[in-house]
């Protein structure tokens, strides 16, 4: 074991990255909590509050897309999606958390961007509530 490599990831941005929250509407009365997490976080790394945007999407289905037009501008050096997607009883869960999940992961690998994956895929609100 002593001849493995290690290499172990770190968040130390520099001084001047800039990040952006996308964030759905839909059940925000959950995303409004991811938001105030995910910039706590930031901030702890050393991100002022002026390096962070904060940019609303009517749901979770239209992150990618949101994500696309922010990744495209070349502003950002991070983006991070927020969302929650709560069961019910048609297939409407699988299709927008499968398409949101696999739009944001082509456009980080299509723009070389990281995309911070906060969106909540849960049965229940009490199980979105919980995270």
């Amino acid at each position: 074991m002593t001849d493995i490599t290690t290499i172990e990831g770190d968040f130390t941005p520099p001084l001047e990255a800039r990040f952006a929250l996308v964030a759905a509407r839909f059940n925000s009365f959950i995303v409004q909590n991811l938001v105030h997490g995910a910039t706590d976080a930031l901030r702890r790394h050393g991100v002022p509050e002026t390096s962070i945007d904060l940019i609303w999407t009517p749901g979770s289905f239209e992150l990618p897309l949101a994500a696309q037009r922010l990744a495209a501008s070349e502003r950002y050096d991070g983006l991070i999606a927020l969302g929650a997607v709560i069961r019910g009883g048609t297939p409407h869960f699988e299709y927008v958390a499968g398409e949101c999940t696999k739009g944001l992961a082509s456009v980080s690998l299509r723009y070389d961007i990281p995309i911070g994956f906060g969106v909540l895929t849960v049965d229940t609100i009490d199980q979105a509530v919980e995270r």
